[in-house]
């Protein structure tokens, strides 16, 4: 058996990703899927046996370890912006969609932690002992709870609420659906995730209720633990990609219009994407997910999307204008573009919008808690720059429709 090989002369597989590995999650990593060095592993020194059994190791750690397609997001590299946005959405488009009720068993392969134990993000404590623990196949699937530890259930992180309800195929797309606890689940109801400073509950792993900390919202929020941050932003940019220009009807929320996150929304996020780096546990699920769905979540696979498509959108500055910044969104603009700025301003801005070839247009706007809304349901498409006049300065920014 491998054991008899000296542990000594053996090494972790290396997966060849380029992405930082992060302690907390890289429990996901089977702890027997090992690479023998060439001096070890000789046809002289195993039996014939011990060889069938590497050659079936080495088969099965292809498979968790499969990497990218090649090829797959060629049509997407170059791009920025709404270019990329388009692009990475006809790649992920028309995924294989399942049925709700397979949900939990595909969950056995997408969230399964190495003790074989269900991986809950709203109860794990990432280097510590969590509160309870759910195994698959135990009976632990929820009916009826009171509190945590009862049963896990299937978590809808972007809430089915904010698309219509159990409309396909959103309602059963792995990419946001997780497993976790019922109750948490329960807590959570359709509330925004957010960041709380004085949480009116808390769960067993510290996960927070409470009113809203971060600029441009003041509402009831959710607040995951920080380890987990970085995997609920990516499912998120996930799903402004994967439904960009399908979300007709859908009600939207406080954090989100249409699949797009409000500006506040996406503020945060990507502050958490920063944050908490693409981990081995969100590689290994984005490759189950893959073999299930036939796609694949573009920011596990190239993290720098993100910044590409909605960092910066050319925030265009009159010279010696160095405080004032500001986020636009969405990109591309939908019926309304959303205009935050970096600091608080006590007088009401003065907006004008010209269109590419520099002539005034008319059209109507707002302005309320830091955020500029412009109506751009009429612009073509295109780049349009808009001046926002200030009592002592202005700002220029670019906008695409």
């Amino acid at each position: 058996m491998l054991a008899k090989v000296p542990a000594a002369r053996f090494k972790a597989m290396n997966t060849g990703s380029r992405i930082p590995e992060r302690n907390h999650h890289n429990r996901s990593q089977c702890p027997w899927v090992v690479a023998a060095e060439e001096e070890v592993v000789g046809f002289k020194k195993v039996s014939m046996k011990t060889f069938g059994l590497l050659i079936l190791l080495i088969l099965f750690t292809f498979q968790v370890t499969a990497q990218v397609p090649q090829g797959y997001y060629n049509e997407a590299i170059g791009l920025t912006g709404t270019e990329l946005q388009e692009a990475l959405h006809e790649i992920i488009k028309d995924h294989q969609v399942q049925t709700y009720a397979s949900l939990y068993q595909h969950f056995e392969s997408t969230d399964r932690q190495p003790n074989l134990s269900v991986w809950d993000m709203y109860s794990d404590v990432p280097g510590g002992t969590p509160p309870y623990v759910y195994y698959y196949n135990s009976g632990h699937e929820c009916g009826n709870y009171n509190g945590e530890g009862q049963c896990y259930n299937r978590e809808h992180s972007w809430p089915q609420s904010w698309f219509g309800g159990s409309i396909l195929p959103m309602h059963t797309d792995l990419f946001h659906i997780y497993p976790t606890d019922g109750y948490v689940n329960n807590r959570r109801a359709n509330y925004p995730f957010g960041e709380v400073s004085n949480a009116t509950w808390t769960s067993l792993n510290g996960s927070k209720v409470g009113a809203n900390t971060t600029a441009g919202y003041t509402g009831v929020v959710f607040e995951p633990i920080d380890e987990y941050k970085g995997d609920f932003a990516r499912s998120y940019f996930y799903m402004s990609v994967r439904y960009y220009g399908q979300d007709n009807g859908w009600p939207g929320s406080p954090q989100t219009d249409g699949s797009q996150l409000k500006p506040w929304a996406l503020a945060m996020m990507m502050d958490w994407h920063n944050q908490d780096p693409v981990s081995e546990k969100e590689i290994n699920r984005n490759n189950e997910v893959y073999n299930i769905q036939g796609n694949r979540n573009p920011f596990i696979d190239h993290p720098e999307f993100v910044n590409q498509i909605w960092s910066d959108p050319s925030h265009i500055r009159e010279p010696g204008n160095k405080a004032l910044t500001a986020k636009v969104y969405p990109v591309p603009a939908g019926d309304y573009c959303y205009v935050s700025l970096s600091e608080p301003i006590t007088t009401y801005p003065v907006v004008v919008v010209y269109d590419g070839l520099g002539r005034k247009l008319n059209t109507d706007y707002g302005f309320a808690e830091g955020t500029i809304t412009i109506e751009t349901g009429v612009f073509a498409r295109g780049f349009y720059i808009v001046n926002i006049g200030l009592q002592n300065q202005s700002l220029f920014i670019k906008i695409l429709k």
